[in-house]
C-alpha cells in the first residue's frame, strides 16, 4: 500500500555501474547522498543499476567490476549499511515482476517522448539512418524499469539531475494509472534536486563525464591523481598575469572542495597572476586533504569483495523484506491470485470512481506556467511548453477545451512535440471532457 503520511520520508538513489567512479560522481552524488542519509526523520535506499547497465553496456566483465567499484566507492564515503538500505538491483527479483505490471498500465505515446529515446531518433535521422537504428526495446522501456526501481519501494523524494526529472513525472503518471485501474498502492514520488550541489567541469572544461573522456578518477593513486590533474586545461597566460575565474575548470573543481576562505584565497591569487603550474599544485593538495583517507577504505575493501558481496546480499533480504510483501498485494491486485482460495465478496476492491480526463497546470522552478492533459487513467497525453502567466496557459487550456481538434493545430508551437497516435488520443480526450461537461451542464 501507499506509504502513510505518518512513516517515514523515504529517498531512493541510484547509481548505473558503467564505468569507474570519478570525482563529478562524488561531488555531484555521493559526497551529499551520504551526508543526507544520516538526516533524522529519513529512510534511505541506495542501489547499483545493473539492469540499466546492460542497456549501454555489453562487457560483462566491466559490469562486474564497475559494480565492485562503485560499491566500494559508496562505502568508502562513509555510507552505512547498518542504517540504510543498501542492495544490488538485479538481487531483488520483484523488479522485473513490478516494471511487467507496469508496462502493462504505460502508455506507448508516454515513452516515445522519452528524452534519451528521442535523443536517439534525433541522432539517427541527422545521419540519414533509419530513425529506430540501435534503439533496443531496452532503451525504449528504460523509464518503465526506472519506474519499478522508484514504486517497488515507495520512494517519496528521488534526487536526480534536471536532466531526469522526466523519468520520475513518467513514474507518476505509471503510479496514478495502476492505482485507478486496481486501488491505491503506490506513492506519488517527486524528484529532488539540489541546485546547491556542484557539477564538476572535466579536464577539458565540459561537464565531467565518462562519455567524453575528460574525468579525474576518484580514487586514483597519488601520482595518477597529480598527473590528472596537470593536464586540465588553462590558458596561455604567463605567471605575474591576472586570471579569470569566471570559466575557469581548474577554479570550479577547487571550489567544490574547498571552504569558502580557501575559495577566496585562491581568487585573490588568480587575480595577482598565480602561475598555472601552482594553481594545479594548490588543486591536487587540497583534493588529496579530502580523498586520501577514503582511498586507504577504497583500496581495502576493493581487495576484499567476499566483503562487498556479504554487504550487498544483506541489504538485498532487507529490501525485499518490504519487496516480497508488497508483491504479493500487486499480484492479488491485479488477479494473478490461488484459484482454490475462492472469490472476495463483492471484488477484490470496490470500483474505482467514473474518471474522466482532465487538465493540470501548475508551475516550474524556472517561473514558467506549463499544462497537460491526462486522461482518465492520469497518463499524460500532452504536455505544454512554458508560459510567462498563468493566464496565458489558462487561455490555451480554454482554446482546447472549446475548440478541441482545431486547437491541436494552431497551439502546436505551444506543446511538446507529439505525434499522430498522441494528436488522435488527445483529441478523443478532449471529446470526452466536452460530452461530460455538456452532460453536467444540462443535467
Amino acid at each position: 500500500m501507499a506509504s502513510s503520511s505518518s512513516a517515514p520520508l523515504r529517498v531512493l538513489t541510484g547509481i548505473t555501474p558503467s564505468g569507474t567512479p570519478h570525482l563529478g560522481n562524488y561531488v555531484g552524488s555521493i559526497r551529499h547522498s551520504v551526508r543526507q542519509s544520516v538526516a533524522p526523520g529519513v529512510e534511505s535506499f541506495f542501489f547499483l543499476a545493473d539492469y540499466h547497465a546492460l542497456i549501454k553496456v555489453q562487457e560483462p566483465a566491466l559490469i562486474q567490476r564497475s559494480t565492485l567499484e562503485i560499491a566500494a566507492s559508496w562505502l568508502a564515503c562513509g555510507l552505512d549499511p547498518e542504517r540504510v538500505t543498501f542492495y544490488r538491483q538485479s538481487d531483488i527479483v520483484e523488479i522485473p515482476e513490478l516494471t511487467w505490471f507496469l508496462t502493462c498500465v504505460t502508455g506507448k505515446g508516454v515513452l516515445n517522448r522519452a528524452h534519451a529515446y528521442k535523443a536517439q531518433l534525433d541522432k539517427n535521422i541527422a545521419k540519414g539512418e533509419d530513425p529506430d537504428a540501435d534503439v533496443t526495446a531496452g532503451l525504449f522501456m528504460y523509464p518503465v524499469l526506472m519506474g519499478a526501481d522508484i514504486l517497488m519501494f515507495n520512494a517519496h523524494k528521488v534526487p536526480v539531475g534536471r536532466d531526469q526529472v522526466q523519468h520520475i513525472e513518467m513514474a507518476r503518471d505509471m503510479a496514478q494509472r495502476f492505482n485507478h485501474q486496481y486501488g491505491e498502492h503506490f506513492t506519488l514520488p517527486e524528484a529532488e534536486i539540489d541546485d546547491a550541489v556542484a557539477t564538476l567541469p572535466g579536464l577539458d572544461g565540459r561537464k565531467m563525464s565518462k562519455s567524453y573522456g575528460n574525468t579525474i578518477a576518484m580514487f586514483a593513486p597519488r601520482a595518477q591523481l597529480q598527473k590528472q590533474i596537470a593536464s586540465i586545461v588553462t590558458d596561455s597566460r604567463a605567471p605575474g598575469e591576472p586570471k579569470d575565474t569566471e570559466g575557469s575548470a581548474l577554479f570550479q573543481i577547487y571550489q567544490a572542495f574547498a571552504t569558502a576562505e580557501e575559495t577566496e584565497a585562491l581568487r585573490k591569487a588568480y587575480a595577482d597572476g598565480i602561475g598555472w603550474g601552482d594553481a594545479k599544485q594548490l588543486l591536487f593538495e587540497r583534493i588529496d586533504l579530502e580523498v586520501a583517507p577514503l582511498r586507504a577504505r577504497y583500496e581495502a575493501l576493493m581487495n576484499d569483495p567476499a566483503e562487498i558481496e556479504r554487504i550487498l546480499l544483506i541489504g538485498a533480504e532487507k529490501a525485499r523484506s518490504i519487496s516480497r510483501p508488497f508483491m504479493a498485494d500487486l499480484r492479488y491486485a491485479v488477479g494473478l491470485r490461488n484459484l482454490a482460495a475462492g472469490r472476495d465478496k463483492g471484488g477484490a476492491r470496490k470500483a474505482a470512481k467514473v474518471a474522466k480526463p482532465s487538465f493540470k497546470q501548475y508551475r516550474e522552478r524556472d517561473g514558467l506556467f506549463y499544462f497537460k492533459l491526462l486522461d482518465a487513467h492520469g497518463a499524460t497525453l500532452l504536455q505544454s511548453r512554458g508560459f510567462a502567466s498563468p493566464q496565458e496557459a489558462g487561455r490555451a487550456i480554454a482554446a482546447l477545451q472549446q475548440q478541441r481538434g482545431a486547437a491541436l493545430a494552431t497551439l502546436a508551437e505551444q506543446l511538446e512535440p507529439t505525434g499522430p497516435e498522441e494528436l488522435r488520443a488527445a483529441n478523443e480526450a478532449l471529446e470526452a471532457l466536452a460530452e461530460t461537461t455538456t452532460s453536467t451542464n444540462g443535467s
